[in-house]
């Protein structure tokens, strides 16, 4: 029997002609999405499901699908979907990462274009037969600075649009390297300089814990006097309420928004705003990339349901059927030590070493490297994946060595990331003991034996006594249970590191309260 396929969002007929050529039976039900009763009842009837925005897959669906292989969403973005949840279940969730590009830095050049010139409000005004042209005073944008917060795949693009329109382009973003920016004819800058001097700043990274209001109050108090803000990337990364002020107060000249704190967006604080132009989330809305996404995710989901080929999956690595047993357990050691390094790194990477030794030497690498990569990345940019993180890593400039070598040491397999900043230099080593689980078995260059659970406290401290007595003081003080403690130093009085596995995340006070420990060089909490 041929696996069976529901689209439940509008795409392209496209997609559907993709499946049925393959050989799967395909059921095209583009609204069946926003029927939550309806979709729940019929979902367990389906090994692959292929959708956009509209659909949302919650955790009592993917409950309900008990025949669900893959979930395919065309686009980049997977806010709908409870992908934690599908992996508990065994179910591959794939995105289309490129497909939308070229749209949505279109988009975001014909915003700021829009916002410099008042053309929303002027046609307004002329339709209602008013010749305002006194009103409609606009400022050119050549010769003017653009700021880019983000300059990954779409960011690039803007840039280079902007640099046909004659404007200087400024960029902020942790992973571009020096020799990328010159390449794409950017000056690097950090994000003080980069407020400090844009004539219109452009979003263009995605929403983590560390970019949400990265347009915070603060921070577009510190921008230009005049400034115009273009965002096109994702509700979050701009404190509304802070830009509905500045407007009012004239300090920012002009916005123009594509994407809102909360959407749809029926009610904002910022429409009806004199000199705000908003667009309902149309970024991708071209004939021409829905129809790329389309074809993408419909080649994707077939390729897997017919072979068992994983490409652009956010929750599984990119290996073949035959391989994935073996490289299975050390593709998640590769992403744990990545993600540790990464939680870890707060300046701009320029280099990452890879070694592997032993038999996983002999393994696909290339996969065992984008796994690391990927959890390198993934702190500071959301929806990477082990197809697009190699390709984010060459497009910002950044070198990756790999190294193979035959067993020397004590473990008879071993993996050891080392990332290089411009300001330090970080190792990380793990292995994979018979259990078939990860292991941390060195931190920058310190010995110590660590299984990673979901929240991991991480503490640089000096060796001194009494000092995880304090430690363990604090966390019962607050109410924190310890599961696992984990111990390594340098020698005796010299740098030490604690890694302790906690039932629950932190408060900031508890934070504060063991950064303030005497001998404490380094605290930071790490989510796994």
């Amino acid at each position: 029997m041929a696996p069976r396929v529901l689209i439940s969002d509008k795409l392209s007929q496209t997609a559907v002609e993709i499946f049925k050529n393959h050989g799967l039976d395909v059921d095209f039900l583009p609204d069946l999405g926003k029927d939550k009763d309806s979709f729940l009842a019929v979902i367990g009837n389906y090994d692959g499901l292929a959708i956009r925005s509209a659909t949302k897959v919650t955790q009592k669906i993917i409950d309900a699908a008990d025949n669900l292989k893959v979930i395919g969403r065309a686009g980049i973005g997977v806010d709908n979907v409870d992908v934690p949840a599908a992996s508990k279940r065994g179910i591959i969730v794939m995105n289309t990462p490129f497909g939308n590009s070229i749209t949505t830095a279109e988009h975001a050049i014909a915003m700021m274009l829009s916002t410099a010139r008042q053309i929303p409000a002027a046609d307004r005004s002329t339709q209602n037969g008013l010749w305002e042209k006194s009103r409609f005073m606009g400022v050119e944008v050549t010769g003017k600075t653009l700021g880019i917060i983000g300059c990954g795949n779409i960011g690039a693009i803007v840039a280079s649009r902007a640099q046909g329109l004659a404007m200087k382009v400024i960029a902020y973003d942790p992973f571009l390297g020096v020799e990328r920016a010159l390449e794409i004819g950017v000056e690097k800058v950090e994000l003080d300089e980069l407020l400090r001097r844009a004539d219109f700043i452009s979003l263009h990274t995605p929403l983590t814990d560390k970019t949400r209001n990265i347009l915070s109050a603060d921070a577009i108090n510190r921008t230009k006097k005049g400034v115009r803000i273009i965002n096109c990337a994702r509700g979050g990364l701009i404190d509304e309420t802070a830009l509905n002020a500045a407007l009012d107060s004239g300090h920012v000249a002009g916005a123009a928004l594509d994407v809102y704190a909360e959407e749809p967006a029926k009610e904002n604080i910022l429409f009806g705003t004199e000199n705000v132009v908003c667009t309902p989330h149309l970024g991708a809305a071209t004939s021409e990339a829905q129809e790329n996404v389309a074809i993408q995710v419909a080649e994707q989901m077939a390729d897997y349901l017919l072979n068992g080929a994983v490409s652009n999956a956010l929750n599984m690595p990119s290996i073949t059927a035959e391989e994935a047993p073996r490289l299975r357990p050390f593709c998640a050691l590769a992403e744990q030590i990545g993600s540790f390094a990464g939680q870890l790194t707060e300046t701009a990477l320029t280099g990452i070493r890879i070694e592997y030794e032993g038999p996983v030497a002999e393994l696909n690498t290339r996969a065992l490297t984008a796994a690391a990569l990927t959890g390198l990345l993934r702190p500071q940019l959301a929806d990477v994946n082990m197809v697009s993180a190699p390709t984010i890593v060459k497009d910002r400039g950044i070198s990756v060595e790999e190294v193979r070598r035959e067993q020397m040491g004590a473990y008879e397999n071993y993996i050891r990331l080392t990332v290089i900043t411009e300001r330090q230099t970080r190792s990380v080593a793990g292995t994979v003991f018979s259990d078939g689980k990860p292991r941390l078995i060195q931190v920058k260059g310190i010995n110590m034996e660590a299984e990673l659970g979901n929240h991991m406290l991480y503490v640089v401290n000096e060796d001194k006594p009494g000092f995880i007595g304090a430690l363990g003081a604090v966390l019962g003080n607050s109410g924190v249970n310890i599961a696992t403690f984990n111990l390594g130093r340098e020698a005796k009085g010299g740098g030490a590191i604690a890694l302790i596995e906690i039932d629950e995340s932190l408060n900031p006070k508890a934070l504060s309260d063991v950064a303030r420990l005497p001998h404490v060089r380094q605290v930071k909490e790490l989510q796994f």
